[in-house]
């Protein structure tokens, strides 16, 4: 079945550095701005994953969430492969790099409001390379959480004030989504 609202035309509403607002039909939507993507990472250290919390501007809080960075955000960078991007982000905001990386596919954050997609990958065999913690200002605390207490380390965060990223589901029902950790 196709929306009424499938074949009208696209209209920029605002267009900024990063995000698009557009419209189509009645939908009112947001997206990439300049065809940029997100890589998502799945740090797996053995019995522990790699998680990081950093403070959002939109939810006016710390999140606690998988790595993840943009791809081809930078000029002259705007045909980045997803497998470079999460390199670079995992070390950046880790400390980590891995020795096996494996492309999981592509996935849309929030469908019914945002056309964002995010690559997401599983890294394992990590080794510490540096301190992590972003770039710049991002002040990114890093979490090495062994996975038998995963659910408590979120209940915690959450105690603490901290919001949970929605692919953390990934990690809570691995076997509901497919995804093998």
């Amino acid at each position: 079945m196709t929306p009424d609202d499938a074949d009208a035309p696209e209209e920029v509403m605002w267009a900024g550095r990063f995000i698009t607002a557009k419209r189509r039909g009645k939908w009112e939507y947001v997206g990439r701005a300049r065809g940029i993507r997100a890589a998502v990472i799945l740090p797996l250290d053995g019995d522990h994953v790699i998680l990081v919390e950093q403070y959002r501007v939109p939810l006016g809080c710390n999140c606690l969430e998988l790595p993840a960075g943009l791809i081809g955000d930078e000029d002259g960078a705007e045909n980045e492969d997803p497998l470079e991007a999460a390199r670079r982000e995992l070390i950046e905001e880790t400390g980590y790099s891995a020795a096996r990386w494996e492309n999981l596919g592509v996935y849309f954050s929030s469908p019914g409001m945002v056309s964002e997609s995010f690559t997401l990958l599983r890294a394992s065999e990590l080794t510490k390379v540096g301190e992590g913690g972003g770039v710049e200002d991002e002040e990114i605390v890093v979490h090495r959480v062994n996975r038998a207490n995963l659910e408590q380390f979120i209940a915690d965060a959450r105690a603490r004030g901290v919001a949970v990223d929605v692919k953390m589901l990934l990690l809570l029902g691995a076997g509901m989504g497919g995804i093998k950790v």
